[in-house]
């Protein structure tokens, strides 16, 4: 099949994440019909997870083409660049506090962020309730997207921006995540102003974290009064279970990490003691370094999707700067095929360049601190 023109092309996104929603975006802006399937019955049908720090160089760039930078920084907290380096007694090794201007990374929910891109689109351009179950066709074309409900549609290109397991991937590449041997434990504090006075303290308007080798914590303001601490364990995948507990059981978990942090102070022990709910339980995966596939004129991957890596703040910005650079080709090519090549020529290098970087960033994660040098201090999010 001659693959078409991108303006004639049917192209279905899966995920509505920010690099979905940003590439779908870019491309109506172009004029270029697209349709976004997702998972989620509907727009606030789960948490959407932690706060983001959005870079000038890539996140930025790609609200900037998408003609959503005004109303980022509208919403965005630039307050939120604020970082605390402690020790586990709560001492403070290193403080960064971010200029009055300083707006080279600053913070935004990321269900804030998804109501940004989600307001951007027409009417009906996202289908929700359509879980992908997986994708079929040769690599000419045209390929089938199979959801879990029976249904199908047929798609000229593909785009999967459906993250750490996605179903789309395995239509280019049989590689899949592996364990990296650390485990986040997410705890949330709700309303903390008033209900944990002394970790909003602690924390201050941005992020915390301290680590002494083996355990860590970090801690992360959020909008609406609202903190979520991500407790960083060297652990098997299954260790909840294997330890006779499960997800709900709290109470049984609490006791487990007392005891595991049984060193730490009473300051920093509120952070996994005080938690409004269960806690959520976030193993660490990663694809292999590089992961790349033979190109394909009718299937593409961006974000965690293409290059599952250690969660150090460059997750959704790399995923969004994929959309943007992959939206961006198709508008400027004169054909779909075209275009992927062109996209994908420089975000497979690029993505491998950093992948390597970080390959080991999750075990960094738990390095002891001595020192008040937070140079290239990051935090766990993607």
């Amino acid at each position: 099949m001659n693959s078409p023109v991108p303006a004639a092309a049917r192209i279905s996104i899966i995920g509505a994440g920010p690099g979905g929603l940003t590439c779908a975006r870019i491309l109506r802006k172009h004029g270029i019909p697209v349709t976004v399937y997702d998972r989620d019955t509907h727009p606030e049908a789960r948490d959407q997870g932690g706060t983001l720090d959005l870079h000038a160089d890539d996140g930025q760039l790609a609200l900037r083409e998408a003609g959503l930078i005004e109303e980022f920084f509208k919403l965005a907290r630039p307050e939120g660049q604020e970082m605390r380096l402690l020790d586990s007694t709560g001492r403070i090794l290193g403080h960064h506090v971010p200029a009055e201007d300083e707006l080279f990374k600053p913070e935004i929910g990321r269900g804030r962020l998804r109501d940004l891109l989600l307001s951007s689109l027409e009417s009906g351009t996202v289908r929700w309730d359509h879980a992908v179950e997986r994708v079929s066709g040769s690599a000419d074309g045209p390929r089938r997207v199979h959801f879990l409900d029976g249904t199908t549609v047929e798609a000229d290109l593909v785009i999967g921006a459906d993250g750490a397991f996605s179903r789309v991937r395995p239509a280019v590449s049989p590689v899949a995540p592996q364990y990296t041997g650390v485990s986040f434990l997410e705890a949330w504090f709700q309303d903390v102003e008033n209900a944990h006075p002394g970790l909003a303290a602690l924390v201050g308007q941005g992020s915390a974290t301290a680590a002494d080798g083996d355990r860590a914590l970090f801690a992360q303001r959020n909008s609406d009064d609202h903190i979520r601490v991500y407790i960083i364990q060297r652990l098997a995948a299954d260790w909840i279970t294997a330890s006779g507990l499960n997800a709900g059981d709290t109470t049984g978990i609490r006791a487990r990490l007392l005891d595991a942090y049984s060193g730490w102070s009473p300051p920093m022990l509120q952070m996994i003691t005080n938690n409004d709910g269960p806690y959520v339980d976030r193993p660490l995966f990663a694809l292999p370094v590089p992961h790349t596939w033979e190109p394909t004129p009718t299937v593409t991957l961006l974000g965690d999707a293409a290059h599952l890596m250690p969660p150090l703040g460059v997750g959704a910005n790399l995923a969004m700067l994929d959309a943007c650079e992959l939206a961006l080709a198709l508008a400027g090519s004169t054909t779909v095929a075209d275009a992927i090549t062109a996209y994908e020529k420089t975000m497979l290098p690029r993505a491998a360049d950093t992948a390597r970087i970080l390959e080991n960033g999750a075990e960094a994660l738990l390095e002891r601190h001595d020192s008040g040098e937070i140079a290239g201090f990051g935090p766990p999010r993607r």
